[in-house]
């Protein structure tokens, strides 16, 4: 291949190779939000029993991708996209069904916010993490479906990290929920492309009152 040719190939790639590693970045593990210390009410599902194998926890973040809370992220990290909509952030604290579910979203956006603002100096104020993240998205040109998409795999990853600690489940176990989900988490980004607060609902009750139950759960590992 000429160089030029090369070239030409590597200018028309670039922005979506870009976007991939900002997103990469600002959804990282190592992104200081602190979502290790949450589990969305996992330990009590696992403590009760409710999962307790490989399958068992796909079944239920399957559930949250189509039908529950991971789901209304996804359409609040839309309609947040390029709005400033003060609605939709009061609909993110609104929609939390208890109040450790309220402390995630609220602890980890705004440690969100903070880094973005030393990082790319960019003042989202304190925002719920989804709409935060859909307010940077937009701010950094960012394609939404794909940051949608990526939003819900890291989602994801932490949750599957917190399952192998509590089931336990096995490494190798873990890798093969994620793999399965990730088709779900580009279908539902691609449904919720510019979606708004109309959009919005829940049907995974099991996880919301197992979230309520976590909060005077006796031993506890995770702060939600």
């Amino acid at each position: 291949m000429a160089t030029g040719a090369r070239i030409a190939m590597n200018t028309a790639i670039a922005p979506m190779t870009t976007d991939v590693l900002t997103l990469s970045q600002l959804l990282s593990p190592s992104f200081p939000v602190g979502a290790f210390a949450y589990s969305h009410g996992l330990e009590t599902a696992i403590n009760d029993g409710l999962i307790e194998d490989a399958d068992s926890l796909q079944d239920w973040l399957l559930a949250l991708l189509e039908q529950g809370s991971l789901r209304a992220d996804a359409v609040l990290l839309n309609a947040a996209y390029g709005s400033a909509d003060p609605l939709i952030d009061a609909s993110a604290r609104a929609f939390a069904s208890s109040s450790e579910r309220l402390m995630e979203t609220d602890l980890q956006g705004a440690a969100f916010c903070e880094t973005v603002l030393a990082v790319w100096g960019h003042d989202l104020g304190r925002l719920c993490y989804p709409v935060a993240v859909g307010g940077i998205a937009a701010k950094l040109d960012l394609d939404v479906e794909l940051a949608t998409a990526m939003y819900l795999q890291a989602t994801l990853g932490n949750l599957i990290a917190a399952a192998m600690r509590l089931v336990p489940l096995g490494q190798v176990d873990g890798q093969k929920v994620q793999a399965a989900l990730k088709p779900f988490c580009t279908e539902i980004a691609a449904q919720l492309r510019d979606a708004t607060l109309d959009d919005l609902h829940n049907a995974a009750w099991m996880s919301d009152i197992v979230a309520m139950q976590h909060e005077t759960q006796y031993s506890r590992i995770f702060r939600s």
